[in-house]
């Protein structure tokens, strides 16, 4: 997986591509939470759900349903929310995290459409290193994670939320 800090930024900088007229930033920020939210399931670790149960790590949080399920409920407690675009841009935010699951290099897979499938998946390419999970993260191998994140999603990112700002600032101009 990646770290949390790469799946948060995903939505952000989709936020700031859109601009503010479309994604509000409390509608960016709410979308940074959401791609972390999947990560949650690594708590089970800690009462015994293994990692290939369908509610272990990258299980039924992964799922494109469980992303869907989360972006309405968001939606029906706040007004914000309350529109088809908004709920796509959180159902996309949530996604996002599993996307960039599906591209790393290690684990067991993502289970993107539980409950209908059990079976996790991986993309045929998968160049993000995947990240150690705890006090782990902190070794060489956290560090060749960080520089695969860093050219991989981080600038890849950021080149898209500067190339909306400028379409933006130069539609604006004009």
């Amino acid at each position: 997986m990646p770290t949390i800090f790469s799946h948060a930024l995903v939505p952000l900088a989709a936020g700031a591509a859109a601009g503010r007229a479309r994604v509000s930033p409390r509608l960016a920020l709410v979308g940074a939470w959401l791609a972390i939210v999947p990560d949650f399931d690594v708590v089970g670790f800690r009462f015994g759900i293994t990692y290939a149960s369908e509610w272990g790590h990258r299980g039924f949080t992964h799922s494109l349903l469980f992303a869907g399920i989360m972006a309405l409920l968001v939606a029906l407690v706040w007004r914000e929310a309350r529109s088809r675009r908004a709920v796509l841009f959180l159902f996309c935010a949530m996604a996002s995290h599993t996307l960039l699951d599906l591209l790393t290099d290690g684990g067991q897979g993502v289970a993107i459409f539980w409950p209908f499938d059990l079976t996790r998946y991986f993309l045929p390419w998968q160049p993000i290193r995947v990240s150690p999970i705890g006090a782990r993260f902190f070794t060489e191998r956290g560090l060749e994670t960080v520089w695969s994140e860093l050219a991989l999603i981080w600038l890849p990112a950021l080149a898209t939320a500067g190339v909306g700002m400028a379409m933006r600032r130069r539609r604006d101009v004009a």
